[in-house]
Formats: structure tokens, sequence, C-alpha cells
């Protein structure tokens, strides 16, 4: 153990030099990467075209088939039908057409002295090249040999008669069926003869197609359906090709297409999986470079601490999920998930636990993605977090070690019913025994968990030297050998101790400080007066005092000898260092003062620092506050019936004079927090030593009453 903790110390050393933090982080890293690998690399199948799958392949990720996209687009597109619309200026301009004709002949026919003949070129002449090539000489004498009044009315029956039938919809298949409508509406006008056939064929010449196709309505519909269309895309965990089916042209695209077959990407995850653990690694660096401390000693043994807790982690879940093998996706659940955040917290910080926790949760569902169509088994990753956070928040007001069992228990109920929870989510069935087992493995995770934590916590403490709030709980206990050897051995000693403890810690609580360490520290600091009991005045109860025959100067050494005396002790039985530095400190430098103007009166040519404690001064707050808090109880104890005013001058003249003594020089106090320790420290002295009511004895009453 010793050859371990020297180890440990060179690598502690080494990492106060910033290549070595560096690299600490790299090696990190490589953990990390090394235990990824795997889950991150592209499976690659050995198929070829037309061959049968020997098992059911699945997509690995959600990726779009654009060419499918795009044959589903064109579809959309053909089946929009060409857009025609009616032309309604058509209708209008053979009406027109048709009115210009007969008014061009009844214009002809008012100069009856023409012949026929001339009247029918006078009409020609009139009318444009195309309707005099379309139309009939038969047309044109008929025109021409009717009366006005018959023209005019052939024109408005004819007119008419092409209005109604040109304001229907005319496609290019449909214009001989509207001049045929039309001649069937003038065959039964009133008209007669040779003008009537004429009104016929003019009827029928007029008719043309006034239904036209519209390119820019179809493009834009055709767009409209295009963009409607989704895009198709294969889904993550969507089955490709079942096993025993033939591996078809249309397969091997899709197989190819979700990077099943094709290696020119592959490096792709692993480029990826570097990015994350690289973000993973500057949330951590960042956390320590931020981590408040008293000593830079101790950030870098919790930097140490912590990479030993996760590279353990990581080698656990690793070896957990090669148990994937037997097939049974509950192993993953095995895994104790609140072990690295309970052990985090109880050794190093709160803060640091929940964020190794949230790395956990990410690494987890990415190690346990056996089986998980993708890189990322999310139920795993929840699970992971949920039950880890569980076992920190138990923990948080429930700091002593039997208590971490029961942290296990809460972990591993709060497991069960995520579990339930992630099972019922995923609307899977399964049979009785399927959630049995899903159960166990919940509760076996809880108290995995507990025990580890319990296997692994004395190690960090004894290897690291590590003063956790397990371990002050337990030096805390009353029936820790020390305190019983107090408390048997100097009970007056022990009741002072007492005192001090609860003064130190409420003046330690004020400022921010450890107040249990002050505490623990208190119970401790006068151990050595176990030694020579009878030596120290609370310890006398009324008895002769010793020092009344001893030298001032010999009373000195005996004095002062309970500081070294309580230091050996305390090694010996291997108390950490900081309860030991307490004790060491807690006079510091201070003078004997009692004594040396004892010496002094009794003519003795003596020297002030003959009478000082050996020190060192009080390197902590919580040092220096029990040192305070010392003086203070035992200076107002020895004070009968003491008013608050009193107490208050009292406290105020011990602080004082540790100021002005430069005891406080080598502590982080400021002036600020030693005037909260002031009036905290009177606020529990004048609790603790309030005044009372005094009572007449029995006898005077009698006296009284008799």
């Amino acid at each position: 153990m010793e050859k371990l903790q020297q180890y440990l110390y060179r690598v502690r050393k080494m990492l106060d030099i910033t290549f070595f933090r560096v690299l600490f982080f790299i090696i990190l890293g490589i953990i990390l990467y090394a235990a990824m690998f795997s889950n991150v690399k592209p499976e690659k199948l050995n198929l070829s075209l037309f061959t049968v799958a020997n098992k059911t392949i699945r997509s690995p990720i959600t990726v779009e088939d654009k060419e499918s996209t795009e044959i589903k687009r064109k579809e959309a597109e053909d089946q929009v039908k060409d857009v025609y619309i009616k032309k309604k200026e058509y209708t209008q301009n053979r009406v027109d057409l048709i009115t210009s004709i007969f008014d061009s002949a009844i214009e002809v026919n008012d100069d009856q002295r023409q012949s026929p003949s001339d009247r029918v070129s006078q009409l020609k002449a009139k009318l444009t090249e195309k309707v005099v090539k379309d139309l009939s000489d038969q047309d044109f004498l008929a025109l021409v040999q009717a009366n006005p009044n018959d023209l005019s009315t052939a024109k408005d029956i004819t007119v008419t008669a092409i209005n109604n039938v040109m304001a229907k919809r005319i496609s290019a298949n449909d214009i001989e069926n509207a001049k045929k409508g039309i001649e069937d509406e003038l065959n039964y006008s009133i008209l007669s003869g040779s003008l009537k056939k004429c009104a016929i064929d003019l009827g029928r010449y007029a008719v043309v197609q006034n239904e036209v196709y519209d390119s820019n309505a179809t493009k834009e519909l055709r767009r409209q359906a295009s963009q409607s269309v989704e895009p198709v895309k294969i889904l993550q965990g969507q089955i490709i090709v079942e096993e025993g089916e033939l591996v078809s042209s249309e397969i091997y695209r899709q197989l190819k297409l979700v990077g099943l077959l094709n290696n020119s990407s592959s490096f792709n995850p692993f480029l990826g999986l570097a990015f994350l653990i690289i973000v993973i690694l500057v949330a951590i660096y960042h956390y320590f470079s931020e981590f408040k401390t008293s000593t830079t000693e101790k950030k870098q043994f919790n930097m140490l601490i912590f990479g030993i807790i996760f590279t353990i982690l990581i080698l656990i879940m690793k070896i957990t999920s090669l148990l994937q093998t037997f097939n049974f996706s509950g192993i993953t659940y095995l895994f104790p998930a609140a072990l690295g955040g309970m052990l985090i917290k109880l050794l190093i910080d709160e803060k640091l636990a929940i964020l190794t926790t949230i790395i956990m949760a990410v690494c987890g569902s990415i190690v346990f993605n056996e089986g998980i169509a993708g890189t990322f088994n999310f139920s795993t990753g929840i699970f992971i977090l949920i039950s880890s956070l569980a076992g920190i928040l138990y923990l948080s007001n429930q700091n002593q070690r039997f208590k971490i069992l029961q942290a296990g228990l809460f972990s591993a109920i709060i497991n069960l019913v995520i579990i339930v929870a992630l099972l019922l989510l995923s609307n899977g069935h399964f049979s009785g025994l399927g959630y049995a087992y899903y159960l166990v493995t919940a509760i076996v995770s809880g108290l995995l968990s507990a025990v580890l934590t319990m296997g692994l916590l004395p190690f960090f403490e004894a290897t690291f030297g590590i003063l956790s709030t397990m371990k002050l709980i337990e030096l805390s206990n009353p029936t820790h050998p020390l305190l019983r050897k107090i408390l048997t051995e100097a009970p007056g000693t022990y009741h002072h101790s007492l005192m001090v403890a609860n003064l130190s810690e409420s003046a330690c609580e004020a400022i921010g400080a450890n107040g249990l360490i002050a505490r623990v520290g208190a119970y401790y600091h006068d151990i050595g007066k176990t030694r020579r009991p009878n030596f120290f005045i609370e310890n006398q109860m009324n008895r002769e005092n010793p020092h009344d025959r001893l030298a001032p100067e010999k009373s000195t050494e005996i004095i002062i000898s309970h500081v070294s005396d309580g230091v050996n002790i305390l090694k010996s039985y291997r108390i950490p260092k900081e309860i030991i530095e307490i004790a060491e400190q807690h006079h510091g430098t201070t003078v004997l003062k009692y004594f040396y103007h004892r010496a002094m009166q009794d003519g003795k040519e003596m020297k002030e620092e003959e009478f000082r404690y050996p020190g060192p001064k009080a390197q902590t707050k919580e040092s220096a506050i029990v040192g305070i808090a010392d003086s203070v109880e035992a200076a107002v104890r020895s004070l009968k019936s003491p008013t608050p005013e009193q107490i208050e001058n009292l406290v105020k003249k011990i602080i004082d004079d540790r100021l002005q003594d430069g005891q406080l020089n080598e502590c982080d106090l400021t002036l600020k927090e030693v005037d909260i320790i002031f009036h905290t420290l009177c606020e529990s002295v004048k609790g603790i030593f309030h005044s009372r009511i005094e009572y007449p004895n029995m006898t005077e009453q009698k006296v009284k009453q008799g």
C-alpha cells in the first residue's frame, strides 16, 4: 500500500506540470475511444447481386432515397392532365366575322341596278381573301339575291346560333359535333331556300375550336404535384431484406445507399466519435480548471481519483456489454449505473458526479448498441442517467456509510420504475418471464452499485488519504475508540471538546467553510490531554491543582506537550491528516500568558518565546476557527454568570489578540469573515451560557414558611 501511495504521489506531482495534465486527458480520451471503437464501426456485408441473404438486414441510419423520390415525383407529374382553357374572345371574333359578312351583303344589295354577278364581285371585294376562298359562290349568290329584311333576319338567327354553340367548350375533337349542332339549330329556323343553306354554311364556317392548351397552368400544377410528394426515406431500423430473400437490383441499391456495401465513408463514424470525446474531455478539463479547493495538491489528487474511477466505469461498462452476445437485451441493465455517481459524490464533489453521470449516459448509449439499428441505444442512456442521479440525490442528505446500501436500494427501485416505463413506451410484447428478467437486472444493478461503492470507498480513502464525508461521520461517532478514551480518561476535556465542536461548526457554516471537518477536528483537538488529564483544569473536579507545586517552566512544558502528544496519538490511530493538522495548529504559536506572568512575578528573567506553543500557525479556516472557539469556550466557562456584554467583550478580545499576534496571517480568512465569526460565536455562546433563574433551596422555603 505504501508503494502504491508513493507511486500515486509521484503521478500527482507530475500533474502539476501542464504537459502531463494534457497527457492525462489524452490517455482518458484513448481509453474512451478504444472502448467505443467497435460500437461505431460500420457493419459491412459480404453480399452480391442476386444472392440470397443469410440474415435479416435493417438500415443502420435514416437516409433519403433520392432516386425513389424522383421516380415518385415524376409519377405525380405524369398524373397531372393537360390544362385547357376556353377562349371567350374566339366566340366574339367569329360572331363579328359573320356579322360583317351579312352587313356587307346588305350594303351591296342596296344597289339593285347591278347584276347579281356584279354584286357578288362587289361583295367579295369587301371581304378578306380567306373568307372569299372558304365560302362557295352559291353562298355569295344567295346573299346578294336576298332582300335586306331577310338578310337581317338571317344574320340574327345565324349569330344567335353561333353564340349558343360556341358558349360551350369546343375541343379539336368536338368541332364537327359543334358544326352539326349549329346546322341542326338553323334547320329549324324560319329561313328557307338558298338563304337557309347559306346561313348553315356560314354557321358551320364560324364554329371553331375555342378550348386551347395552357402550358403555364399545366407546368404550375405539375410543379405543385411534384412538391407535394414527401421524400422517400429509408428509416433507421427499417428492414431492407428479409432472411432468405433474393438481393435484387433495388435491394442492392438500398444496401449501398445506407452504407452497408460502400466503404468510402466508413471513416465518418470514427471522426464523429473523436469529436464527441473531445467535447467530453473539454467539459471535464473545464470543470477541474474551475474547481474550487483549498490547495492545488488536492485538485490534482481529485483529478487522479476521477481518472481512476472513470476508467473503472468504462471497463465495467465494456465488460458488461460483452454479455450481450447472449442475445438478451436486458443484460445492458445489469450495469451498475449508480456506482460512478455515488463514488464521485462521496469522494470529490456532487457537481462532478452529475457531470460524470451525463457522460456515462452518453457513452453507455454507444457501448450498449448491440442489436440496435443505429449508433445510440437511447433506452440504456436514459436508464444510466436516471439510475445514477437517483443514487446521487439520495446521498445528498444521507451521508453515513450504511446509507450507501439504502441509496443502492433506492436506485434499484428507480431502476424498476424506469425499466417498466421504457418497456411500455416501446410497446413491446414480453412474456411474464421476460418482464421478470428485466426487473431482476434492475434490482441487481442498484445493489451492485451499492456493494461496489462500499468496497471501493475504503480503497480510495486509504490510498489517497481522503477525508470523505463518510469518514468524518464515522469519526464523529461517540463509539470511536479515541472519543471513548477522552470520555473515560478526561471527561472534562470531552465536554469541553463538544462545546468547541458546536461553536466551530456554526462559525464555519456562517462563512462557508467545512463545518463537519471543524466539528470532528474539535472532537479530537485535545486528545493529547489524556496523557496527563489531571494537569488540565477542566478535569480536576475541585481537586488540588498540581501546577501549584510546579515551576512555571515545567507547567508550560506539560501544557504545551498536549499538542505533540495529541498528534502522536492521532497518527498512531491513522486519523486523517486534516484532523491531525487541526489538533497541531489550534493553538498556533500563542503564549501561555498565565505561566509567563507567573514566572515574571517570581522575578525570573524569561523570554516570551519560551512560553509559546511550537505551532505551526493555523493554515486553514477550520483550524483557525477551532483555535478561536477553544479559547472562547475556556474563557467564558471561567466566568460566573456572564452577561451578554461580558461575552461580546471577551470574544472580541480573544479575536483581537489573535489578529495582533499574527496567528491568522497564514490562513485565508478575510476581515469580513472574521467579523462574521465574531457575531456567530457571540450568538452561540450566549445560547450555551444563557443566564438561569436562581431557585431558593427547600430549607430557606421552610424557614420562611415557619
